[in-house]
């Protein structure tokens, strides 16, 4: 029975795929001339063709947020409020929000306008799309002109349903001048927030003004949909609507080659599948970027990413002529996505710091693809199809810890598992224990802390919290071991001192010596006595300024290092030159005992930002009386007063470069 009960099934399934594709794979949209239009060509067929045969699969992505990374903007869609509200503190005057039947709206000071801006006009425009749904959502509206979108000058943050000004969600320089982002989801956005787009700009991008260019951009689909990471399906769909063939290909445990299964390919191969979107890259040239301007990016899941792109690996190809060029043109583009020693530090970019771990680069006799199976991808295109040997357990990929869909027997809800992605019970010390056994009977022989604490979790002394982007910190996903010759050689925070807030770099150095043998760097007067975090927020860049007040609001280094020394730290912060910095101060702050209730608005003028300074000095005046001691490294004195002199001292020294991160 249970042969036939699957080809009835397996039939009754196609029979849905092939109503779904004998019609038009999306609706039609051609009668949409104000925004990018979803269009089914060159194979793509659309995530909705997989809806019947591949119902697991399908439901796990519809609650992904990679299937909300860009929607048409609909009161549903959109988690901010758009009915008749009115938002100050936006760049220019108050913007104001309406609805009109389905439709949202929005009045702004027009941000292409080339006179001053207390004297730009005032215009109201549709607002079409949206990108984001998890942490923050951007909104977008029709220009008129043609498929160009602009962008509101507002950004909205969901967890805190707060509106603020779009630039201040990165980590912008005060000193840049204001800048239009008309046109910028068309042409790279559009590249990583929807499947196989084409922006379709007459010229190359920022090469002439928007306002004279004829703009078409078409995309698959809005998002990241099945076919971004399986490929064009419209061929699958075609040989799969014979359920002996499916039936057969079940039996058998045979890979279809008509898609590409990313978890079955190489692990070079694998990995690159997120590495398309999830990494730091360029064309190799301006021929390259028209061709995808034209026809979409050459890319399909299972090739060689670095056949069709410049992947940035500063550790390899940091020489290369075409890194050289590169920076010719843009000599920000490694300094604002890499630390010194090479290590991502924007976030997003998993990927190069994947490539980079340990991990991952072990010998070629440690891999299962064998150089010669490697050898034939590359002279092979259409090689991407045929089946490859799974990835060894020894070796990781992103899917040694992620998964894509959740599974059947994953007692998680779809929305705890949408938040990471992670595969079940890769949220803790099993994702590493799963190559790294031996560790499993006695972790603490080798983590040297209390098995409950957080200093046993892998996760915090191997991949820290030393990437940034959109107002949070994320882990680094290059696997290393914690060292303070890390922080010496390249200004990155180690994993030790992002724990231990109040701790100097030589206690770290010392401990890391004394515990696993690792040598000490020289170290400099102020390491010495000064806790690295202190140093942090008084003398490094905006981005380790960044990094340092997101750790004093983690709970785990909260608990390990104590908080009654933190307030008059973080409210040196409150003024900033930095918007980002501010805000992340102000956030950590409030997780304080005491200063839950702080009032303070981050994009004020300087004079109300310091009379901030001055009632949390204030508040912590009165609070500290009654708190414990504080550690001197803090600079903190012993009768509680905080070392004004040293603070200012090092304030004085502080690296004030511009720093515009690639978010």
């Amino acid at each position: 029975m249970r042969p036939i009960l699957g080809l009835l099934v397996a039939a009754s399934a196609v029979a849905g795929v092939a109503a779904v594709f004998s019609s038009t794979a999306l609706p039609s949209e051609s009668a949409i001339t104000d925004r990018p239009i979803q269009v089914s060509e060159d194979g793509y067929v659309s995530s909705q063709t997989c809806k019947a045969c591949h119902p697991n699969q399908y439901n796990t992505w519809h609650r992904s947020y990679h299937r909300t990374m860009t929607q048409v903007a609909t009161p549903e869609t959109a988690v901010a409020d758009f009915d008749g509200v009115t938002v100050d503190g936006v760049h220019g005057r108050p913007m104001r929000l309406g609805r009109r039947g389905g439709q949202l709206w929005a009045e702004f000071d027009d941000p292409d306008s080339s006179v001053r801006p207390e004297e730009r006009s005032r215009i109201e425009r549709q607002v079409v799309m949206i990108t984001g749904s998890h942490h923050q959502q951007v909104y977008w509206y029709a220009t008129g002109r043609n498929r160009l979108l602009g962008q509101l000058p507002g950004a909205y943050l969901i967890r805190e349903r707060q509106w603020i000004p779009r630039r201040t969600a990165v980590l912008h320089p005060p000193t840049d001048p204001p800048f239009s982002e008309t046109g910028h989801w068309n042409n790279t956005c559009i590249a990583c927030h929807a499947t196989f787009g084409k922006p379709q700009f007459d010229t190359p991008f920022g090469s002439q003004p928007v306002d004279t260019q004829a703009v078409q951009t078409t995309a698959a689909e809005f998002g990241i949909a099945c076919e971004a990471c399986h490929g064009p399906a419209a061929e699958h769909v075609a040989r799969n609507r014979n359920p002996l063939r499916r039936y057969g290909l079940h039996l058998s445990a045979a890979a279809d080659p008509t898609t590409t299964q990313p978890e079955r390919l190489m692990t070079d191969r694998s990995s690159e599948v997120c590495g398309q979107c999830h990494g730091i890259w360029e064309f190799f040239n301006r021929e390259d970027e028209r061709a995808a301007n034209s026809r979409g990016l050459a890319y399909r899941p299972g090739d060689e990413l670095a056949r069709t792109r410049f992947v940035a690996r500063p550790t390899i190809n940091r020489d290369s002529p075409t890194m050289q060029t590169l920076l010719a043109d843009d000599s920000g583009f490694l300094i604002d996505s890499f630390w010194p020693d090479g290590k991502v530090r924007v976030s997003g970019r998993e990927y190069n710091g994947l490539v980079e771990s340990p991990c991952f680069a072990l010998p070629a006799f440690a891999r299962s693809e064998s150089p010669r199976a490697t050898a034939r991808l590359a002279e092979a295109p259409s090689a991407r199809r045929r089946p490859a040997p799974p990835a060894s357990p020894a070796r990781l990929s992103c899917f040694s810890c992620h998964t894509m869909h959740k599974a059947d027997d994953d007692t998680r809800s779809l929305g705890e598992w949408a938040d990471d992605q992670l595969g079940a019970g890769m949220d803790g010390n099993g994702a590493c224990l799963q190559c790294h056994d031996s560790y499993r009977a006695n972790l603490t022989a080798h983590t040297r802390h209390a098995a409950d604490s957080s200093g046993s979790s892998c996760y915090n002394c191997h991949m820290p919290y030393t990437t940034y982007g959109l107002l949070k910190t994320i882990r680094s996903h290059t696997i290393s071991n914690p060292s303070a010759s890390e922080t010496v050689d390249a200004d990155r925070p180690n994993a030790c001192n992002l724990c231990h807030l109040d701790k100097t770099l030589e206690w770290t150095a010392d401990a890391l010596n004394r515990l696993y043998g690792t040598p000490k760097p020289e170290l400099g007067e102020d390491d010495k006595a000064i806790a690295s975090s202190v140093l942090w927020t008084l003398k490094g860049d905006a981005g380790e300024r960044a990094i340092a007040a997101q750790a004093m609001g983690w709970a785990p280094a909260q608990h390990a290092s104590g908080t009654n020394w933190m307030p008059p730290h973080l409210a040196t912060l409150l003024d900033d030159p930095y918007d980002a910095v501010r805000f992340i101060a102000i956030r950590s702050l409030r997780t304080l005992p005491g200063f839950g209730d702080l009032q303070f608005n981050f994009v004020a003028p300087s004079p109300d930002r310091r009379q901030a300074q001055l009632r949390t000095m204030t508040a912590w005046d009165r609070l500290k009386t009654s708190a414990g001691a504080m550690p001197p490294q803090t600079l903190v004195r012993a009768d509680r007063s905080l070392d004004i002199e040293s603070v200012l001292r090092l304030l004085k020294s502080r690296n004030t470069r511009r720093v515009l991160l690639r978010e």
